[in-house]
């Protein structure tokens, strides 16, 4: 009795553990999903942070749902999407920073996890909402490299400080916009450039148009010595549309440096053989591809949060020399 008593006690433990092990592995069989939506799917700069994206779902095995979020309405109806094909979680640059708390309620009903890229989440009080996880770049840092590469190429050139001048386009209302040019500015000042030799002028619109218009403003304000210019924005459309005032006004190309931020808007103009746009920092879209949805796979799986602030201030200096190569590097060049 007592033998028959033990067997089935062996059994029942076998039996137990035999179901526990099958747990598991249909828990590990279950395919994880995240979302990763993007303002303008469009720019070659999301389009290379989806592909990054994708290959840390290959690396780690996830799978990553794209969705274009060109618009509030699309945005909370994809976040709607995710969660009807099962996504636990998603990362989003959003068409409008204003969106934050809207997204997150909308994250909260689906009991979806958020982390934000590029552009972080403000919230109705007009403060950023800190409490959403965010990778973005150190734009500050960033405005910094650029203002160094543009005096390191100006004294490369041998430009004396007395007949040099920048123009720098500025985009105040955007934090990130301030940040880049308060650094850029900062940079250029440690390198000796006279304060009373930049020239600030506030852009109405980020694009080539609204960049020309404004630097176009300062032009006529330059004395009559300004030999040299150095021509300086958030990015590459508003150091593109300065240079291009720049031409308009008789510069030649040997007198101007614009060096902008982003890259990728940045390649018909550093294939032209001659151009006062002299490079353009390029961040590093990649990485934040990458890592963000690495991250997103972690805190699904594991639990393990990420930090409340991720910052990136990665970037290198692409010109006329180096770009193409740098380019094919992350994919971006075709």
């Amino acid at each position: 009795m007592n033998h028959r008593r033990g067997i089935r006690s062996l059994c029942r433990a076998a039996l137990a553990v035999t179901a526990v092990s099958l747990s598991s592995t249909l828990l590990a069989a279950e395919e994880v999903k995240i979302g990763f939506l993007v303002k303008q799917a469009e720019e070659p700069w999301f389009q290379t942070e989806w592909a990054f994206a994708e290959k840390a779902g290959k690396d780690r095995g996830f799978t990553v749902i794209k969705i274009a979020v060109p618009d509030g309405e699309k945005t909370l109806s994809a976040i709607d999407s995710l969660a009807a094909n099962g996504a636990k979680g998603f990362v989003i640059c959003p068409p409008d920073v204003a969106l934050g708390p809207a997204i997150m309620a909308k994250a909260k009903l689906n009991d979806m996890k958020v982390i934000a890229v590029d552009d972080r989440f403000v919230g109705s009080d007009g403060k950023f909402m800190e409490d959403v996880p965010y990778l973005g770049m150190a734009a500050f840092e960033v405005g910094q490299k650029q203002g160094a590469a543009m005096a390191a190429e100006a004294k490369k050139r041998g430009w004396g400080w007395k007949d040099t001048y920048a123009v720098i386009n500025t985009y105040n209302e955007l934090d990130t916009g301030k940040k880049r040019t308060d650094g850029s500015v900062d940079a250029l000042k440690k390198a000796g450039f006279p304060d009373d030799h930049i020239l600030y002028t506030a852009l109405k619109t980020l694009d080539v148009p609204g960049s020309m218009d404004a630097t176009n403003s300062a032009l006529v304000k330059l004395p009559s010595g300004a030999k040299n210019l150095i021509i300086g924005g958030m990015n590459d459309n508003t150091v593109l549309g300065g240079v291009r005032a720049t031409e308009s006004a008789g510069f030649k190309a040997a007198n101007v440096i614009g060096i902008g931020i982003n890259g990728t808007d940045a390649i018909g103009e550093l294939k032209k053989a001659d151009s006062g746009f002299f490079g353009s920092m390029l961040p590093s879209p990649h990485i934040e591809g990458y890592k963000t949805a690495e991250m997103m796979y972690e805190w699904i799986t594991t639990g393990k949060e990420p930090p409340k602030y991720t910052a990136m201030d990665e970037v290198t200096l692409i010109t006329r020399e180096n770009f193409k190569q740098e380019l094919e590097k992350i994919g971006l060049w075709n």
